[in-house]
């Protein structure tokens, strides 16, 4: 049988850690939460469910997940926020992979994302597919702050499960809001690192862009109130992050 290890990103989350733990106590072999010095009583929890508290300076979503996956020991890595908890199907379904022996795949795992208390059906949240299920060998974390993905290596195969990760997003749209600003800093930060760059333009139709097509045409009206907010909020993310990478842009003199 081949060790799992979940890893656990964490920052302030004493009220969502326990139940993201107690999710993964029955298949873990191994679970580690890297946290960024939490102010609260996150790192006491998850020491007194059994977890190991790794401290670690946050220097982002892509460079926090791979410190985090060099410090697991396991043969198969389970990558978690401590917003997140699995479900049954998917606990059953790491149990049957760790008695298996294939080792050239990673496993794509649909995130059930909860926003203000509704679950989203529709829209740009649902289907929300991830690779969290994977060896060490297997790939890397990649991608554009905030925004995180894991990138297979060559020749790695994708394999679909069953089993769902349960995401509680933001308990309020007040803390959603809370969060556009430092997120579309974050975004234009490393867009203006990565070499990309905003014309007059994208402030006010990439904006648009976004709204109608998370809203609707990939049905995100049908999660009602919800789905107007969550598309209508990430509109005003973008246009922010647009903003702040023309700002950066003239200020080192690029037009």
């Amino acid at each position: 049988m081949r060790k799992l290890s979940v890893v656990i990103i964490a920052f302030n989350e004493s009220h969502r850690i326990a139940r993201c733990i107690r999710s993964v106590l029955d298949v873990a072999d191994e679970i580690l939460v890297v946290d960024s010095f939490s102010e609260d009583d996150t790192c006491e929890i998850a020491e007194a469910l059994g977890a190991v508290v790794i401290r670690e300076k946050f220097r982002g979503y892509v460079e926090q997940k791979n410190f985090a996956m060099s410090r697991a020991t396991g043969d198969l890595i389970l990558s978690l926020d401590a917003d997140e908890a699995i479900d049954q199907s998917l606990q059953e379904e790491i149990d049957a992979i760790k008695m298996s022996q294939t080792e050239d795949l990673v496993y794509q795992i649909d995130r059930f994302n909860c926003y203000a208390g509704k679950w989203i059906y529709h829209g740009a949240w649902n289907p929300d597919y991830k690779i969290r299920l994977f060896s060490p060998e297997s790939g890397r974390w990649e991608g554009l702050n905030p925004h995180d993905r894991f990138q297979p290596a060559t020749g790695i195969r994708t394999k679909q499960l069953k089993g769902k990760i349960l995401h509680w997003s933001y308990d309020s749209v007040a803390a959603h809001e809370s969060k556009i600003q430092n997120f579309a800093r974050l975004g234009a930060n490393s867009y203006f690192v990565a070499g990309k760059r905003a014309f007059w333009w994208n402030p006010l139709i990439s904006p648009l862009f976004r709204f109608v097509r998370d809203y609707f045409f990939k049905a995100g009206f049908l999660d009602g109130s919800a789905g107007f907010t969550i598309a209508w909020l990430t509109a005003r993310e973008v246009r922010l992050k647009y903003q702040i990478l023309r700002d950066l842009q003239k200020k080192s003199g690029i037009s």
